[in-house]
């Protein structure tokens, strides 16, 4: 998930992104005499503001300079903005983008509604057995392909080293070990623990794992939310709200969370690869060295991380669909992906990357490869991106005491059955 969410809508790329789409383009992709990729594409990039954007856009003008008649219209498409805005230009058939980063849950939803060209055997998706299993997975739909892994990623605990020094304590393992530890550092410093994030549920998975819980069952067809082990969930969080080893805020929240660690307001925070690069420009971080990452404290069950990362699709209705597919191979072949290693420590989603100096002598790759091995794998359905919504609503009710765990989970399972019809 996007993760990564910026608050900041950027008003002027969205305009952009409005009046000059790829799939309004008139160019065939191709120049009638020689052959060689020209005309327009679009591309609407989900990666964060600030930081992540730079990188993504300077790479897709290196695209430009490898090919000269090709034109890249880079927008940069708020995360918490895209998924919607999409459907609502892929359905309408106007102001879609030739290629869009979407999150790894939205890829099976895209091609289900029709929106998504199908990529076995197209060059967009080259060598396509050097990606990794569990990043290839989703990207797949009824046995076809319809997008190809750009980044892989899970989630940690990040720390402030000089923060959990000058309390005396270590990395928790549990979460019974982060409200202790969290006690200390507020008796000791008197920061707080850990910043938990309210405004966005991918930041719950982590615990409702370490419950035993999972959002459905999609063998089976059930829904699994609002059962013992996601009730258990929603009361582990709001006990770290309600005593004091969590702070939370219901709006803004990567804004809030990003800031209180990054100034040394909070001592922790879960976040995962794609906050690595924001997160060294905070005052804290300046010497990189303070950041610490561990694994997401496990529950009472067991330790669990969600799965989550972005894919590049190509809008089904582009006009331009040989330079579309020609740029979709560019951003994820291995010498692009050991670049973003580089430069934004994201994890590479193809094997041979893994053998490349800049992603062998990563740190972060280092602590996040082996997490992302066996990080919890989100059901590849159509639904699946849109099992967020209820829960955030519930979820953000519990932290902030608008609900009890109880209702919060039973409401959200009732969204669901509705959602799945038939589902149990």
């Amino acid at each position: 998930m996007r993760r990564g969410i910026t608050a900041t809508a950027l008003v002027a790329a969205l305009a952009l992104a409005a009046t000059a789409c790829g799939g309004d383009d008139k160019s065939d992709g191709t120049s009638k005499s020689s052959g060689e990729l020209s005309g327009t594409v679009t591309w609407w990039d989900t990666s964060t503001a600030g930081s992540e954007d730079k990188v993504f856009k300077k790479i897709a003008e290196d695209f430009e300079k490898k090919h000269p008649k090709v034109d890249v219209k880079y927008v940069n498409v708020p995360f918490g903005e895209a998924q919607n805005k999409f459907k609502n230009a892929a359905q309408s058939g106007s102001g879609a983008p030739d290629v869009i980063r979407s999150e790894v849950a939205w890829t099976p939803e895209f091609a289900d509604l029709g929106y998504l060209a199908p990529l076995d055997g197209t060059p967009a998706l080259q060598k396509a057995d050097d990606f990794l299993k569990q990043a290839a997975a989703s990207t797949k739909y009824n046995g076809k392909t319809y997008a190809v892994p750009q980044v892989i990623d899970s989630m940690g605990i990040f720390y402030n080293k000089k923060i959990f020094k000058e309390a005396g304590v270590e990395v928790p393992t549990t979460v019974d070990e982060l409200k202790t530890v969290s006690k200390k550092i507020k008796d000791k410093t008197g920061k707080t623990g850990m910043y938990l994030r309210g405004d966005d549920a991918y930041w719950f998975l982590s615990f409702l794992y370490g419950e035993g819980g999972d959002l459905v069952d999609a063998s089976t067809k059930s829904v699994t939310v609002d059962n013992a082990a996601g009730v258990k969930a929603m009361k582990v969080v709001k006990d770290l709200v309600d005593s004091g080893a969590a702070k939370t805020d219901a709006t803004d929240g990567w804004e809030n969370m990003q800031s209180s660690f990054k100034d040394g307001k909070v001592a922790m925070m879960i976040n995962g690869p794609w906050a690595v690069a924001d997160t060294y420009a905070g005052k804290e971080f300046k010497d990189k060295a303070n950041l610490g990452v561990a694994p997401v404290p496990a529950g009472s069950v067991a330790q669990g991380a969600p799965q989550g990362g972005h894919n590049l699709a190509v809008y089904a209705g582009s006009k331009n669909l040989d330079a579309s597919y020609a740029f979709v191979d560019y951003m994820t072949s291995a010498e692009t992906q050991a670049q973003v290693t580089k430069e934004l420590n994201l994890l590479p989603t193809r094997t041979s990357a893994y053998t490349k100096e800049e992603v062998v002598d990563n740190e972060i790759v280092g602590f996040f490869k082996p997490v992302v091995e066996t990080a919890v794998e989100r059901p590849w359905i159509p639904e699946t991106g849109s099992l967020f919504a209820p829960l955030v609503t519930e979820y953000t009710k519990v932290l902030t005491g608008q609900t009890t765990p109880e209702k919060g989970a039973k409401a959200t399972g009732d969204s669901y059955r509705k959602l799945l019809k038939g589902w149990k």
